[in-house]
């Protein structure tokens, strides 16, 4: 048996830093929304036992390393099976990105591969899986724009978000998250944007809640993101933000045709990775 599943991007809205906790991560509040910027995740039922992961021009870890072979793991021992996995991988979402492709791609498996073997777990219990694969693989079991809070697994549902686009661009550089997060210098935290308090949602309130605190580090590191978020706002859009943790930048417009424009536009400037999408 082969299925063929889509796994989306997410970008974050605004990410608030709270607070470092004793067991080493960090307190997060932040809103997150998944984009149709996806990758294609084959997965195939096997009588060679064993769980394989196959993603070509991306280098993965190998065996039960990947993030994508821990998931197929995880459904094969909840279901007790040893029946053997082949997943297929093709990257459409730039990897170290803080767009959660590989995150994405860990979801995708648990959600399908549950499928496909009969299993009816629940989406809690999948989200408790996929916390012990990532803080945002439990937002893409979720399928729905979110307020995350804690590590980022506790998961509200936002309120009915504006009508807009959005084009990412990526400069090409990689951004680990683990020294962003090391070189974070936690400060007294201005007002909260805490989205879930609108019952509807403007583009303006959509923009004026825009807000990273990973910024502070990756724009002064790398020279290069902060070129594409001004070049983004130069360019038209409404509001221009970070995601995550980057190296991808993203800004608002009203529609898809506006950010098709922009993205014409700035294609024929730069050697940069662009991207324009809409919200899912």
């Amino acid at each position: 048996m082969k299925k063929v599943f889509i796994a989306p991007a997410k970008i974050n809205l605004c990410l608030h830093v709270l607070g470092r906790r004793e067991d080493g991560y960090h307190e997060l509040a932040m809103a997150m929304q998944r984009v149709d910027l996806c990758d294609a995740v084959e997965i195939e039922l096997s009588d060679r036992s064993g769980v394989r992961v196959a993603c070509p021009g991306i280098e993965l870890p190998p065996g039960r390393e990947n993030i994508a072979a821990q998931a197929a793991q995880l459904i094969l021992d909840e279901a007790g099976s040893a029946v053997g996995v082949d997943i297929h991988i093709i990257k459409h979402i730039p990897v170290a990105a803080g767009l959660g492709g590989g995150s994405s791609d860990a979801a995708t498996v648990l959600v399908g591969l549950s499928d496909m073997l009969g299993l009816r777990p629940g989406i809690g219990r999948l989200q408790s899986l996929g916390s012990r694969l990532g803080a945002d693989v439990p937002f893409f079991i979720f399928k729905q724009p979110a307020w995350a809070t804690g590590t980022g697994t506790q998961l509200e549902r936002l309120p009915a978000l504006p009508k807009v686009a959005y084009l990412l661009i990526n400069p090409r550089v990689a951004v680990s998250t683990a020294d962003v997060y090391r070189s974070l210098q936690l400060t007294k935290q201005g007002e909260l944007a805490n989205l879930p308090k609108f019952s509807v949602m403007t583009r303006d309130d959509l923009c004026a809640a825009l807000h990273n605190d990973l910024e502070t580090v990756v724009l002064d590191r790398f020279p290069q993101v902060a070129a594409v978020k001004e070049r983004l706002l130069k360019q038209g859009a409404l509001g221009a933000l970070m995601s995550g943790s980057g190296s991808t930048v993203f800004g608002v417009y009203p529609d898809y045709g506006a950010a098709c424009v922009a993205a014409e536009q700035l294609a024929k400037e730069n050697d940069w990775l662009i991207y324009p999408v809409r919200p899912l």
